[in-house]
C-alpha cells in the first residue's frame, strides 16, 4: 500500500526532507517505523530514538499498533520539551 510520510523538526533535518510517499507492506505504525529503520541511514538515525512520536492522519498515536490504510498520512515528531 502507498502511504504519505511527513517529518518534523530534528527528524526532518536528519531525513533531509519534509515528506515522501512510500510503498509499504507494514500493517501498523510500529511495523512501518521498523521497516523504515531497516533501510539504513538516514532512517535508522532519525527514527531509531524510542522517544520519536508518531501521528496517523493528524491524530497523535499513543501506541504503535494502529492499523495503516491505503493513502494514510504518518507523521514523525521528536520529543518535545517545554517550560
Amino acid at each position: 500500500m502507498k502511504v504519505r510520510l511527513r517529518y518534523f523538526a530534528s527528524v526532518r533535518e536528519a531525513m533531509g526532507r519534509g515528506s515522501e510517499e512510500r510503498d509499504t507492506g507494514a500493517a501498523t505504525l510500529e511495523a512501518l517505523r521498523s521497516e523504515l529503520r531497516s533501510l539504513g541511514e538516514p532512517y535508522a538515525q532519525a527514527l531509531g530514538d524510542k522517544a520519536v512520536r508518531m501521528a496517523l492522519d493528524q491524530v497523535m498515536a499513543e501506541a504503535g499498533d494502529q492499523p495503516l490504510r491505503e493513502g494514510c498520512e504518518v507523521a514523525f515528531f521528536p520529543p518535545v520539551t517545554g517550560g
